[in-house]
């Protein structure tokens, strides 16, 4: 159940049947408030005597409204709203003014009655606006407009929500009669339809080849809102054409222009960027790949068996930060899930350090962390390293092993424990006087770049245990900025 249908079945006597009446009117009536440049609000009686509810209300897009509202939901006497009292007894549309607050200008109302499927009055629409909006050309033509919508809602003809949104105030509005004259056009139409060599667009018609507005014919023809993007001169529009029924007969064409020439550019530039960041991601991975395949050949080369390792740690450490650049160059985003670095890491060190006799088993339980780029990076690196460590020291002596990394977030961090159940860390390990240099660039990364804490314990075989802040990265992007 929506607030309208809550509403009213609180505070007002209205049946199921009329409540759905109301409440499809209140459907469109941020497009209608926008469309008679008003705060639009509907009163219904209250269940009190004597006593009106406010059951829905839609301020304008288009326009500055500058008073106060009482709330949805609330009951108001009727005789403290009397054009409204007078609209719901007599069942007749009434103008009038009413002064908001002591001293403000009077402002501007029009009353229209809604009514049931059997012709029953059972609410009020009210369009409120000021003296200068009011005195407006065309405006009580965009008044009636807006109601002869609400009414159309309130019959219960399918609407596309969609085509019903609200308009901004860049937006070309066009009312279109049942013979298919332009009878209204405001001044942002006017300024399109200018650069498109037509000077006067009131009292065109529909038809004319200039107007371009092929998608109000359909609309008229068809009875079915439709919207369309088109090209004209050297502007992009978007048309929407909105029927308005009554009778089974389209009375009036609601035709909205919007010139969004300038957000497609955008939008153009940004995809482009965003391919060329892509393709850099993708240079990058293959470059890194390239500087890892020449490490290799040296490794190749060497005779020494620490020249060796150490050359294969580099390309491990290498790989690892392709990893995400691989990533990165298959999405438009620069952010990283870890978890799938964390796999793919996982397979390339086990694919380039382990011994071929060597039987591993990793295990990986990993929440979505997304993270940015550069602390992907940092991360990788991370990761990268501590596998490592496992694979050459964790298993000494041993044949078979496991290595596994489980990810969790809570409120405030991101936990990952990088374990392996193997021998164990030495008795004299003492992590703040190590000179691994593995466990160097660990610690430099994780307290340093991701501003985060490390551990390493022993508990059936190694844990390294890593906390990274989750506000570690809107901390950081504040400092550069």
């Amino acid at each position: 159940m929506g607030v309208v249908s809550d509403v009213c079945r609180k505070i007002t006597a209205l049946t199921s049947t009329q409540t759905q009446v109301i409440d499809s009117a209140a459907s469109v009536l941020g497009l209608a408030a926008d469309l008679a440049h008003a705060q639009v609000t509907l009163y219904a009686p209250a269940h009190s005597e004597n006593f009106l509810a406010i059951v829905a209300q839609a301020k304008p897009n288009t326009s500055y409204i500058d008073f106060k509202t009482n709330i949805i939901g609330s009951t108001v006497q009727a005789a403290e709203e009397p054009l409204i009292w007078r609209t719901l007894v007599s069942g007749t549309a009434i103008a009038g003014q009413r002064e908001w607050a002591l001293g403000m200008d009077a402002l501007e109302m029009r009353v229209y009655p809604i009514k049931d499927v059997a012709g029953q009055v059972i609410a009020a629409a009210s369009f409120e606006t000021s003296n200068q909006e009011a005195s407006a050309d065309g405006h009580s033509m965009l008044v009636e407009t807006a109601n002869m919508l609400l009414t159309m809602a309130a019959t219960g003809e399918p609407l596309g929500r969609k085509m019903y949104r609200p308009l901004g105030t860049r937006d070309g509005i066009v009312i279109i009669d049942e013979r298919g004259y332009i009878i209204f056009a405001n001044s942002a139409a006017d300024a399109i339809y200018k650069v498109l060599g037509i000077n006067r667009v009131i009292g065109r018609r529909v038809s004319d080849r200039q107007a371009n507005m092929k998608l109000a014919q359909q609309a008229m023809s068809t009875g079915k809102s439709l919207e369309k993007e088109i090209e004209a001169g050297n502007m992009i529009l978007v048309q929407r054409a909105i029927p308005i029924f009554a009778g089974g007969l389209v009375v009036r064409t609601v035709f909205t222009v919007a010139d969004v020439t300038e957000i497609r550019k955008k939008e153009k530039e940004l995809l482009i960027k965003s391919a060329v960041i892509q393709e850099i991601h993708h240079r990058v991975k293959n470059n890194l790949q390239t500087i890892a395949s020449l490490l290799r050949l040296q490794a190749r080369r060497t005779q020494t068996p620490e020249v060796k390792a150490a050359l294969r740690e580099s390309v491990n450490r290498i790989l690892s930060i392709s990893v995400v650049h691989e990533f990165l160059s298959q999405q438009d985003q620069g952010v990283i899930d870890v978890a799938e670095v964390t796999k793919n890491i996982l397979d390339l060190v086990i694919q380039n350090m382990l011994e071929p006799n060597f039987n591993i088993e990793t295990v990986l339980n990993g929440q979505t962390v997304i993270l940015p780029s550069e602390q992907a990076s940092s991360l990788a690196l991370v990761i990268n390293e501590l596998i490592q460590n496992s694979i050459e020291h964790g298993f000494v002596g041993r044949k078979e092993g496991l290595i596994g990394v489980d990810i969790a977030t809570t409120a405030e961090s991101y936990q990952i424990d990088i374990y392996d159940d193997g021998i164990g860390l030495p008795e004299d390990f003492n992590l703040q006087n190590t000179n691994s240099l593995g466990l160097q660039i660990v610690r430099t990364l994780i307290e340093n770049d991701l501003g985060g804490k490390f551990r390493l314990f022993s508990r059936s075989g190694t844990h390294a245990f890593i906390t990274i802040p989750r506000l570690a990265e809107g901390a950081k992007e504040a400092k550069e900025e």
